[in-house]
């Protein structure tokens, strides 16, 4: 079952610019049928469903369609979805302290990905 929020922001973005179901598919670029079901509980969105309709809709912020948080339409005062780091690629002979078990742990990673909030990611290979 799709979370109910989701969908009556769904509505929203199609009550705010005054569409029928019907042209917000047809705009969005998916079929009618599967926004209708989307409306009705009975399929989850995609991803790529929500990012055609935050491309389509600039004044869509990606955190508030997919959290709530924020504001719609999309203000410059709005609730900024949290900023990530600069991510550091020399993991190499990283050692961590667990303070409780006052333990070593060595973290061995060949990979690191981050997934930012905008659907995009960057990923970085740390094996020579």
């Amino acid at each position: 079952m799709v979370n109910e929020t989701f969908i009556a922001r769904i509505q929203t973005v199609i009550d705010h610019y005054g569409l029928t179901v019907s042209s917000f598919a047809d705009k969005v670029g998916v079929q009618r049928s599967s926004i209708s079901h989307l409306l009705k509980g009975r399929n989850k969105p995609s991803l790529d469903f929500v990012m055609k309709v935050v491309q389509t809709y600039p004044e869509v912020n990606l955190y508030w369609l997919l959290n709530g948080k924020g504001s719609f339409p999309y203000s410059e005062n709005a609730v900024a979805p949290p900023t990530p780091k600069s991510p550091s690629v020399h993991m190499e002979n990283v050692v961590l302290k667990n303070e409780r078990e006052s333990s070593l742990k060595k973290v061995e990673a060949s990979r690191i990905v981050i997934f930012y909030t905008d659907g995009t990611f960057e990923s970085y290979d740390l094996k020579k």
